[in-house]
């Protein structure tokens, strides 16, 4: 066999690769830009609710930062929705379609059912959450969302505090910017908006969480300080914006004394107040079964050479928890001279 017949076979096996059905290079290239072609679809019908729920008509320039497209990608993005009926449009502006608000509430709840699942079943951080979700929930189906749904409890909420809606259903109120509150007033974070990410990753390592009550020291002209839970914490105004608080309810309402679980000293006794909001789930339920319900007693009674996990007793029972399951527990230090004897009263 000469040169040129084996450049020959070559030759075919290289263009069987390319145009192999299914498996081959151009079949592959293709479903990458149809894949591409449907996250662009569908991110544009989220940008079109989240514009819904603040009252306003999306723009075609709004819908071009959102994406990042130039006008003719925009343009083809905008023609494939419209064609199949999930959008509509008049004078500039665009809306949703029934079937489009359908689909942009799915991905929604997609979306956060997907990073509960990442941060508390596949302990991604906090951090990387929010971009692994947004790859993956364009592959969700309804009933996907369903079953994940259910096999994570059936959570209330995201990781950042927004609510992940039941399937059909829409959104509740985020509350308000933390920039909007004065000097002296109380409140509880109830969401961390997670973009852009530098921002969120400077709230993360302050450890600003939804769910944690506080109090407006000081504003200055350049941060406010804080007094979250029984530490003070300075909050830059570059960041603030994205913090969302709402009036304290309940057991929040007397929060200055309420440290968590995970601060309170080896030896300290205290009284379970609640578990944070943000905490749902199968992670919710585990602590519920073994014991952590509001009103029992318990104490920290070991501690490992690096901090990390502790024991608690609780109900006559020796718990090992991690500093951050034992962070997302709410209690109230009970005083030496109010405790019992054996400085422990186990909840019944």
């Amino acid at each position: 066999m000469n040169a040129w017949m084996w450049w020959g076979l070559i030759a075919i096996v290289v263009l069987l690769l390319a145009v192999w059905p299914r498996h081959g290079v151009v079949a592959r290239v293709r479903r990458r830009a149809a894949r591409r072609s449907e996250e662009q679809g569908d991110n544009a019908l989220k940008h079109l609710l989240q514009e819904a729920q603040a009252g306003r008509a999306g723009s075609f320039a709004s819908l071009k930062g959102t994406l990042r497209l130039g006008d003719r990608g925009l343009l083809r993005v905008l023609g494939r929705l419209r064609a199949a009926g999930l959008t509509a449009s008049e004078g500039g502006s665009y809306t949703l379609t029934t079937i489009g608000e359908h689909r942009a509430r799915h991905l929604v709840r997609a979306h956060r059912l997907l990073e509960r699942y990442l941060a508390d079943e596949a302990r991604l951080p906090l951090t990387a959450v929010h971009k692994v979700a947004e790859k993956l929930e364009h592959r969700l189906s309804e009933a996907d969302a369903d079953r994940l749904s259910a096999s994570l409890g059936h959570p209330e909420r995201d990781p950042h505090g927004d609510p992940i809606p039941s399937a059909g259903e829409g959104s509740d109120d985020p509350g308000e910017p933390i920039t909007h509150w004065h000097v002296g007033q109380e409140g509880r974070i109830v969401h961390l908006e997670d973009e852009p990410e530098a921002t969120f990753s400077a709230l993360v390592r302050l450890d600003l969480q939804p769910g944690q009550a506080f109090r407006v020291l000081e504003s200055s002209g350049d941060a406010l300080g804080l007094l979250v839970e029984d530490r003070e914490v300075s909050l830059p105004l570059e960041h603030a914006g994205n913090v969302f608080v709402a009036p304290l309810e309940g057991w929040a309402a007397n929060a200055r004394d309420l440290v968590r679980l995970s601060h309170l000293p080896v030896d300290q006794d205290a009284e379970i107040v609640s578990i944070v909001p943000s905490c749902q789930g199968l992670t919710r339920r585990r602590l519920l079964d073994l014991g952590f319900t509001p009103g029992t007693r318990l104490r920290p009674v070991l501690q490992t050479f690096v901090g990390d996990p502790r024991a608690y007793r609780v109900r006559g029972t020796t718990i090992a928890l991690r500093r951050d399951q034992a962070s997302v527990v709410i209690v109230r230090p009970i005083a030496a001279a109010s405790a019992p004897g054996s400085g422990m009263r186990q909840g019944a």
